[in-house]
């Protein structure tokens, strides 16, 4: 299904072939990853637990997010709340409004599962631009603190960061968005 298609830019369902194209470019940035992580999006989005979004660009496979209507896990898991999953633009395509429009759409469906809609971000550098970019769009924290490793990190607790230490985000459907 092709959700936008304007200005270059066209949002529609992963496909098979996007797997490998996704695994080979996120190898090539430097980024430690597999195809497993693509197979997965895959096999949820036939079951029907996830809408997994690519992004082309002028053709492209530029981006990606994912949405679980009905997420089980992280700080509003198991609550009927919608979860944006693992959002990313490959580095040579950022800039370009790829993301921001990667974010309207993923938003949209998630706002007709759920009035709040949740997201978990990184806490180390890596995750700056998306930080701000959560922010912006009106995303707060939880209050919950940051997790670790999908648990929530107790005060003082041993933890890295790494990839699992997230701080997870919540926005509620505006009148805007309704």
């Amino acid at each position: 299904m092709v959700y936008y298609d304007k200005n270059g830019i066209v949002i529609r369902d992963l496909r098979q072939s996007d797997a490998q194209i996704l695994t080979e470019e996120e190898i090539a940035q430097g980024w430690d990853t597999t195809i497993d992580k693509y197979e997965m999006r895959l096999m949820h989005q036939a079951e029907g637990k996830a809408i997994t979004l690519i992004a082309e660009w002028n053709g492209s496979v530029a981006g990606y997010v994912n949405v679980y209507p009905d997420a089980k896990s992280g700080a509003f898991g198991n609550r009927g709340y919608a979860e944006i999953v693992d959002f990313a633009v490959l580095e040579k395509y950022r800039c370009q409004g790829i993301g921001s429009k990667l974010m309207d759409i993923a938003e949209q469906i998630a706002f007709s599962y759920s009035d709040v809609i949740y997201l978990g971000v990184g806490l180390h550098s890596g995750y700056g631009s998306a930080q701000r970019m959560y922010v912006k769009r009106g995303y707060i924290p939880d209050g919950s603190g940051v997790w670790y490793q999908d648990k929530i990190c107790e005060p003082y607790a041993d933890c890295r960061n790494d990839d699992d230490l997230v701080l997870y985000l919540f926005k509620q459907r505006s009148e805007e968005t309704k």
